[in-house]
């Protein structure tokens, strides 16, 4: 459910209740006049020129970057599978299928032919020699686009030391290329079960923690790319972030009781990177981002509290003079870190404004 702002309609009138009387002893608007009497001098704050920020308040999960689904290029039945959870690095294996290791290994391109002596020379080729140096095969083998005798014999040494047929052949069988690490999501297989060629095996993402929104297409004006937020997380923890990606393309939102009906409201996905690690290792934890929704710089501002809500409508603050107040009639601004802005005649930086007492 999503929140509102900082301060509500409510809230304003609940933080002004308590000096809503004062008001009533000045008799009209305008700059006001000094009370009569010598009643107590307020506790007071004083007017500060400053950054006032609104904020809007929203939903988010913290989940993994990269999300995607592997397949495997053998058939054959699951003798091992990688846990959910668990993180896959270049060399280690993904699953076993008849013992033998569909293993992971970086790069861009796919493995879309069978590499091999006697292949047409291709980005492809480098790849795999990349990976096989980086793993410490091929002492002679130089990283070119061309499968040659070294690269030959690099694979089969690798081939070896996994317990694989010494080929010297590379197929989808044995490798999936993907950009970099990743963290098993799901299992899409069981050992014992079976699987074939192009059959969907695991589903992976990246290692990289973000906060994923599903925001309500009324405020995607709030998510501009390079934005920061604040996001807090279980447990109390508060982590800055940047807003990365931003949808162009609007989509349906379920109904939150979860039988999968359309709300009626549409929504856009916003991705957020964060400026750190956070602690929590869940996924798929709910978070609340605070997204800027209005910046006013170099406003005259003052506590909340300090408003007073007048008998002919509108507000005004108590202005402190020494041992004399007087009301003065204000216009409010933007809302922000627990202060409002004010403007009226006559107010200045560093005057004192009556609050309530602590």
């Amino acid at each position: 459910m999503r929140k509102g702002l900082a301060f509500t309609a409510a809230a304003l009138l609940a933080a002004v209740a308590a000096w809503a009387v004062l008001a009533l002893l000045d008799g009209g608007g305008g700059t006001g006049t000094a009370l009569s009497g010598k009643p107590p001098v307020p506790a007071t704050a004083a007017i500060v020129r400053q950054d006032l920020v609104d904020t809007k308040t929203v939903d988010g999960a913290l989940t993994y970057s990269g999300e995607r689904l592997l397949t495997g290029g053998v058939g054959g039945t699951v003798t091992w599978v990688a846990a959910e959870g668990a993180v896959i690095r270049r060399g280690h294996p993904l699953l076993k299928v008849d013992r033998k290791p569909l293993v992971l290994m970086y790069g861009k391109l796919p493995l879309y032919r069978q590499l091999e002596q006697g292949v047409s020379d291709g980005p492809d080729v480098e790849q795999l020699e990349r990976n096989l140096k980086a793993l410490g095969y091929g002492d002679y083998l130089t990283v070119d686009e061309r499968f040659s005798y070294a690269t030959y014999l690099a694979v089969r040494q690798w081939q070896d030391d996994l317990g694989l047929r010494r080929t010297g052949r590379v197929d989808a069988a044995q490798v999936v290329f993907v950009p970099a690490a990743v963290r098993v999501t799901e299992a899409k297989v069981e050992v014992g079960g079976r699987t074939g060629p192009g059959q969907g095996v695991l589903a992976v993402s990246g290692i990289r923690r973000l906060v994923h929104v599903d925001l309500d297409t009324d405020y995607q004006a709030l998510a501009r790319k390079g934005a920061k937020v604040s996001v807090k997380l279980p447990g109390g923890e508060r982590i800055t972030g940047e807003i990365t990606s931003v949808g162009t393309v609007a989509k349906s939102a379920q109904s939150r009781q979860g039988q999968g009906q359309d709300s009626g409201e549409t929504t856009v996905d916003v991705d957020i990177t964060l400026s750190r690690t956070p602690r929590t290792k869940l996924d798929q934890a709910p978070v609340d981002v605070e997204l800027e929704s209005e910046r006013r710089k170099g406003v005259l501002a003052v506590p909340v509290e300090a408003l007073l809500a007048l008998r002919e409508g509108g507000f005004g603050v108590e202005v402190v003079e020494g041992a004399t107040t007087r009301i003065v009639t204000v216009r409010v601004g933007a809302f922000g870190s627990g202060k409002v802005e004010i403007s009226g005649p006559g107010l200045a930086e560093g005057m004192k404004v009556g609050v309530p007492a602590p």
